[in-house]
């Protein structure tokens, strides 16, 4: 690893697989927090430590914030994934230490059409089972893994981005604006709500903390340094994912 002049660290379980047992927190923290520790460690004893550390976190940070707008300034929310959040850019942020420039990046749902949140969301809509989550007047932050892409290759090599970032596209969207979007793309109805009980009867804690939380996130940091959103809304988008031969034509 000697001469790196970047280092970027994307590891964690994922958040929305398995019920939130004991065991399962562990993994989730060990998996971001303590992997980070050691990562730090590692680069520390390099002659030569990387010029930038660029870190995954996730808009989990703010917490369920119902309507309040939050940029990178807000403080940090209430409960397990704030606290997560917490320490695991907090172990990112030792690498200040060795000259490192450090950049904590704010994930909101990727857009992708074969992992994350979208994928597991595909088969119901197809079938004209999907609909909102809840009262779906909750906030969802989103991004194309496209962008996120673009937005990690930006922060490598501008040195004036350090600190948080939030990885969310421009576009404030309800759970519901969001399913009637992607049902619409599908020529599906959106008609089939999960109500609240029953997802948390499902999935326990995680229903509260990811599911039915309202982050209402927005990109203030990377709109003052003019980044470039290729998808800045989610129909744009979700056609990219869904449709790319017809998104580049």
């Amino acid at each position: 690893m000697e001469g790196m002049r970047a280092a970027i660290h994307l590891s964690g379980d994922n958040l929305g697989q398995g019920y939130w047992t004991a065991t399962k927190k562990r993994r989730m923290w060990e998996s971001r927090v303590a992997t980070t520790v050691a990562l730090v460690e590692l680069l520390s004893r390099l002659e030569s430590p990387p010029e930038v550390l660029v870190c995954a976190s996730a808009v989990g940070y703010y917490g369920d914030r119902k309507d309040e707008v939050l940029t990178e300034a807000a403080p940090a929310g209430d409960g397990y994934l704030p606290e997560l959040c917490m320490a695991w850019e907090q172990a990112a942020e030792a690498a200040r230490q060795y000259g490192m420039r450090v950049v904590h990046l704010r994930l909101g749902m990727v857009l992708a059409k074969d992992g994350g949140a979208l994928a597991k969301m595909l088969p119901l809509f197809r079938l004209g089972m999907g609909g909102r989550l809840g009262s779906g007047r909750q906030w969802m932050s989103w991004i194309s893994l496209v962008d996120v892409v673009h937005i990690i290759d930006r922060v490598l090599a501008d040195t004036e981005l350090s600190g948080p970032i939030n990885v969310v596209a421009p576009q404030l969207v309800t759970n519901a604006e969001f399913a009637h979007t992607l049902a619409s793309l599908l020529h599906r109805p959106a008609l089939v709500a999960a109500p609240a009980f029953a997802l948390r009867a499902v999935f326990g804690e995680m229903a509260d903390a990811v599911l039915l939380a309202s982050t209402r996130v927005m990109p203030a940091r990377l709109q003052q340094a003019g980044f470039p959103f290729q998808h800045a809304t989610l129909e744009v988008a979700l056609r990219a994912v869904l449709m790319p031969s017809a998104a580049a034509a």
